[in-house]
């Protein structure tokens, strides 16, 4: 009987999490970038549900589940450079171009650069493969500076 009580106050046990794919990867690793700096911003979550929103034509309450799922990844989940080479394996280049952008616009989200974001942003970039001047067009892009990918 007092098992049974207990039982009662138990926390049900969480689901599990999904395997990453490219888009949760790119998903965590915004969030990965915006958490760096130990300050997550309303700015920087809610540029990150408008990327996951227009990246992968989900509705809003749709983006902000799955940036919910992405932020208990980024609690669990692998190293940084695991999901870059899982975007660098599984996308186009154009594509990769499209993440790093992506992840410009969190970091310029808030209006502070900080280099906690900028190293993980570079980290990233090396691990897509991609190249300064990638990184430079992608930031000017982001910054609405350079041509955009719509």
């Amino acid at each position: 009987m007092f098992e049974r009580i207990l039982s009662v106050f138990a926390a049900p046990e969480p689901d599990p999490l999904p395997k990453p794919d490219a888009k949760l990867a790119l998903g965590t690793l915004m969030v990965r970038v915006a958490k760096s700096d130990m300050d997550y911003q309303l700015s920087e979550i809610s540029r990150i549900d408008l990327l996951l929103a227009r990246l992968n034509r989900l509705k809003p309450i749709e983006a902000a589940k799955m940036r919910a799922t992405c932020e208990k990844l980024d609690r669990e989940a692998p190293e940084t450079q695991e999901f870059a080479r899982l975007i660098r394996e599984t996308v186009s280049r154009a594509d990769r171009v499209d993440a790093l952008e992506a992840l410009w616009e969190v970091v310029l989200a808030d209006g502070v650069r900080r280099e906690t974001e900028l190293a993980i942003v570079e980290e990233v970039r090396q691990a897509l493969g991609l190249t300064e001047e990638d990184s430079a067009l992608a930031r000017a892009t982001a910054e609405g500076g350079g041509p955009t990918a719509d």
